[in-house]
Order: structure tokens, then C-alpha cells, then sequence
């Protein structure tokens, strides 16, 4: 019989938990991550056309690449960069895959994935054991959440640093970033949760036998 304070709690981390892996899977799906915003006079003075076909016809560049992101209002992501070119007006996405930072927030969510095959398993075994379990996967998943995040902010202070953005060129954390960052405070608090449910029951528990035996 589990008691009401502890069953809450395993409520309350559950929906914390999955609203943690909507915002992370959006986030990781998303190029917001990072966005640059150029004057008006700058933006229509480059030469958009020849920087977009250089980048696309070129070798791949990091610091050609880079300056094109921050002239053309481009927006860097977890894996990708998306540069707007206006004529023709579309979306130029240039693959990023060589960064392995992308694979934090996914170990993340394979860690939340496999703590509620967990959670299931332990409900039809009726047994609150497998908590803990869920607990600390919980714990370990906000870690690579909050990895992923420093990580990204890392390397782009590295990139200003070896390309350096224009003084004219504003730029910005975008709302795919802090989702992300969002996400790891939720997780540690399904942590939380799971952990106090688990530990809390088994000193009732353990205290309800000695009692009996008593």
C-alpha cells in the first residue's frame, strides 16, 4: 500500500519529467538556439546572392561560414546553422554534425525514456524499489541537459573568439536554448521527488516490520 503523500509525489514527478522531455525535444529539434541580428544598412549593402553561393558551391569554412551567419541575420542551433538569404528569400541549412554536443540532450532522453519503462515495470510488479532507479536516471538526465547547454555556450564564445562578430551585429540567446535550459530544472526536481518517494517510503516501511516484529 503506498501512501498519498508518495503517490503525489510520483504524479507530480511524472508530469514534471514529461513536460522536461516536450521542451528538450523541441529544443533539440529547433535552430533558435543562438541568433544574430544585423542594421538594415548592413544587411542590404552585402552581397547576399555571392555569399550564399560561395557557402553552398565552396569548401566548407568556418570562419567564411561564420561571418555569413552574422551578416545575414543567421541563427546558429544544436546541430545545424540557418542563414536567411532575402532574394531569393529561403532557409539555407548547413549541417553541423561534426559538434558532438548534440548527442547530451539525447542521451537525456533516452535516460528518461528508459526510467519510465522503469517506473511501468515497477508498477506491475507493484514493488517501489525501482524508484531509486528512476530517481537517479532523472538526476543523470538534468546533467546532460545542463552539459548540453554549457557546452553550446562554450563553443560559441569560442567561435566569437576565432570569428569575430561586427561591432553592428547584435546578437542573442534564442527561445530554443532556453527551453533547453528549462528543461533541467524540471528534471532535477522529478529527481527530487523520486528520490525523497523512494527513501521516505522505505524508512516507513522498514520502521512498520521492526514495530511488527516487535
Amino acid at each position: 500500500m503506498v501512501d498519498n503523500r508518495y503517490a503525489t509525489a510520483l504524479v507530480i514527478g511524472s508530469v514534471l519529467s514529461l513536460l522536461a522531455a516536450v521542451y528538450l525535444s523541441v529544443a533539440v529539434g529547433t535552430q533558435n538556439w543562438y541568433q544574430y541580428s544585423s542594421p538594415a544598412g548592413v544587411h542590404e549593402s552585402t552581397n547576399a546572392t555571392a555569399l550564399r553561393d560561395d557557402l553552398i558551391n565552396g569548401e566548407f569554412n568556418e570562419k567564411t561560414s561564420s561571418e555569413t551567419l552574422y551578416l545575414l541575420n543567421g541563427t546558429l542551433g544544436l546541430w545545424w546553422r540557418c542563414i536567411l538569404v532575402p532574394s531569393p528569400s529561403h532557409w539555407f541549412k548547413e549541417p553541423d554534425l561534426w559538434r558532438c554536443q548534440f548527442l547530451l540532450p539525447l542521451v537525456s532522453l533516452a535516460l528518461v525514456f528508459l526510467s519510465s519503462l522503469v517506473g511501468v515495470c515497477a508498477c506491475l510488479c507493484r514493488s517501489f524499489k525501482p524508484t531509486v532507479v528512476v530517481g537517479v536516471m532523472h538526476l543523470l538526465a538534468a546533467l546532460c541537459s545542463l552539459g548540453c547547454v554549457c557546452c553550446f555556450r562554450a563553443g560559441v564564445d569560442l567561435l566569437h573568439k576565432y570569428a569575430v562578430p561586427p561591432k553592428e551585429v547584435e546578437s542573442s540567446m534564442g527561445w530554443s536554448l532556453y527551453l533547453a535550459l528549462i528543461s533541467f530544472p524540471l528534471q532535477m526536481m522529478a529527481a527530487a521527488l523520486f528520490l525523497w518517494a523512494a527513501c521516505s517510503h522505505r524508512k516507513n516501511y522498514t520502521r512498520m516490520v521492526a514495530y511488527r516484529v516487535a
